[in-house]
């Protein structure tokens, strides 16, 4: 049989996995990314703690569990809960000297998709494509058209492109919905948080998170690897809530949300960068989402299960999705399948993905709700200790 033309839309960490696993079993395929190269918005996106059955397994699996192990950062695992006072109501330490199953060591976006980048052909991944349309050609083959006048005719399209998917139309009807809840990203530089008045802030993170939250209210901080701390401030509020442009008024408006809070946290908004404060609201795709298969594409990650981050599994289920999807669909392939027989492995594999979707899309709902209810601190620390076996 001839080899099938497999495209997959963005280079996230599903797309990437997906490339990566084919490429690993000897089957072509073409990555297709909107950014105009691995360095766009370096500087956007916080950590990922990445499981030893989710994400590590997607690296292990196609070999770079050495190059993981070299850029991710085992005691960023460490977390600490708060109210609003600061006073810390349970520290969880990274440890060096558990089992590597036991660990989530967290790692930058950007790190993570510098060692898929460079264990796949350069020229297997083609940046400044932005998808413009698709068209089916009822047969299970489709042609992609992008912004820069490429096209191309392919037998296999995996869309994972993210929560504003031009694939996912294609499979269902589903959309992203406002999960009520908004705010801000306030990144303070390393140079600002060495300074001798942050000390308190520095000891409340750590080397991992701080999570503080009280009255509807939370504020997210996380260390990154140079250093900066990336502060997630999150309320419930109108989905087209606005954060003033100018900086000193961003932080102005922040602050106001969260008076009363304790200086220490508060720190997190005053010290934010003026270049680097950014809105972000969040949004979901319904729990449990399932669709009829369709010959000839699929959707993976966030393209077919946006969660909010309070499970911290969204990246960790996007790789395994592209895992999974890139195991069925070389199989298939290296087997010498029919068309039928390699569209019933991809069916296969959505069925895995339905499941594990299913099961962390309703659990991340519940702690979302539970992070911002009128329990938190404290409910969020009964779901750190049951989730830890603590």
């Amino acid at each position: 049989m001839a080899t099938p033309r497999i495209a997959i839309i963005g280079a996230g960490p599903a797309g990437l996995v997906l490339h990566l696993t084919l490429v690993k079993r000897g089957v072509p395929s073409t990555l297709y990314e909107r950014d105009a190269s691995p360095s766009a918005r370096i500087h956007l996106g916080g950590t990922l703690d990445l499981r030893w059955a989710y994400g590590q397994r997607a690296l292990y699996e196609n070999g770079l569990e050495a190059a993981f192990n070299a850029v991710s950062r085992p005691e960023g695992d460490e977390t600490r809960v708060c109210g609003k006072d600061g006073h810390v109501l349970l520290e969880i330490l990274g440890a060096r000297d558990v089992r590597p199953e036991d660990l989530s060591p967290e790692v930058d976006r950007r790190a993570l998709r510098q060692i898929i980048l460079d264990a796949v052909p350069a020229d297997s991944v083609k940046w400044g494509h932005a998808l413009t349309s698709v068209t089916p050609h009822g047969d299970g083959t489709h042609t992609l058209s992008f912004a820069n006048g490429h096209t191309a005719v392919v037998d296999v399209l995996a869309g994972a492109d993210g929560a504003a998917s031009r694939i996912r139309p294609l499979v269902t009807p589903a959309q992203c919905y406002y999960a009520g809840i908004t705010g801000a990203e306030v990144v303070i530089t390393p140079d600002v948080v060495d300074r001798p008045n942050m000390a308190d802030a520095r000891a409340l993170v750590g080397n991992g998170t701080a999570c503080a939250m009280q009255d509807g209210k939370m504020l997210i901080a996380q260390r990154n690897s140079d250093g900066r701390v990336r502060t997630y401030a999150w309320f419930r509020g109108p989905e087209d809530w606005p954060l003033p442009s100018d900086a000193a008024e961003a932080r102005a408006v922040l602050l106001e949300k969260f008076e009363g809070w304790a200086p220490v946290l508060r720190k997190l908004i005053e010290h934010g960068a003026d270049d680097a404060i950014y809105r972000r609201p969040l949004y979901m795709l319904p729990p449990g989402l399932r669709w009829e298969h369709v010959d000839g594409v699929t959707v993976i990650g966030d393209a077919a299960h946006v969660m909010t981050p309070f499970a911290g599994m969204g990246a960790n289920v996007s790789m395994l999705d592209g895992l999974e999807m890139g195991l069925a669909i070389a199989e298939a392939v290296n087997a010498g399948a029919s068309k039928e027989e390699r569209e019933a492995a991809i069916k296969r594999a959505e069925e895995k993905l339905f499941e594990e979707s299913a099961k962390w899309t309703a659990i991340t709902a519940a702690n979302m709700e539970s992070a911002i209810g009128p329990e938190a601190p404290h409910s969020t620390v009964k779901s750190f200790k049951k989730s830890r076996g603590l």
